[in-house]
Order: structure tokens, then C-alpha cells, then sequence
């Protein structure tokens, strides 16, 4: 059974930015995660809540960051975009 996904407006803003065959992927991926939310790496230390599943789109390596609520079966997307400073922009949250 899938978990509901949720976007938070961070993932909102980046994801109106991709281009489409990117979103086309990050779709597929999202579909991925929502069957299967254990599948992303736990980060550690500032970031320790959130998850990160790696995909490759038009040559080049993406990140999508989620978080998980087991209580409900909610997926909330935090953040998509590519590896460079992914992780930097998601600390100044």
C-alpha cells in the first residue's frame, strides 16, 4: 500500500522551475518513492530527518529530499534540484 505525498512549498517553488523532461522524471520518481519510502538514503547530523533518493535526468545526478510520517502514511517532499549545493540550501531553511 502507498503512502500520500504532500509538497511543501520549498519543493513547489523548484519544481515550477524544472524543465519538463526533468519533471517528467521527477514524477516517475516521486511515483517511485510513494510505493517504496524506505528507498532514499537517512542523512545524518543536521539533517538526520531527512531522507534523499538520487535519480539521473538528462545526464546529470538529482536529488529529491522527503521526509516520512509513518503515523499517517505521509511523504512530504522537501526539496528537489540538482547535487550542487543541494544540501547547503536545505540547511538555510
Amino acid at each position: 500500500m502507498s503512502y500520500s505525498v504532500k509538497q511543501t512549498r520549498r519543493f513547489a517553488r523548484q519544481y515550477k522551475k524544472l524543465n519538463d523532461n526533468i519533471a517528467t522524471d521527477v514524477d516517475s520518481t516521486v511515483a517511485i518513492i510513494a510505493t517504496e519510502p524506505s528507498i532514499g538514503e537517512r542523512k545524518k547530523g543536521d539533517l538526520a530527518n531527512l531522507l534523499v533518493y538520487k535519480f539521473r535526468s538528462q545526464g546529470q545526478l538529482y536529488l529529491l529530499g522527503y521526509t516520512l510520517d509513518e503515523a499517517v502514511r505521509l511523504i512530504y517532499l522537501e526539496a528537489v534540484g540538482p547535487h550542487e549545493n543541494f544540501y547547503r540550501d536545505l540547511k538555510r531553511q
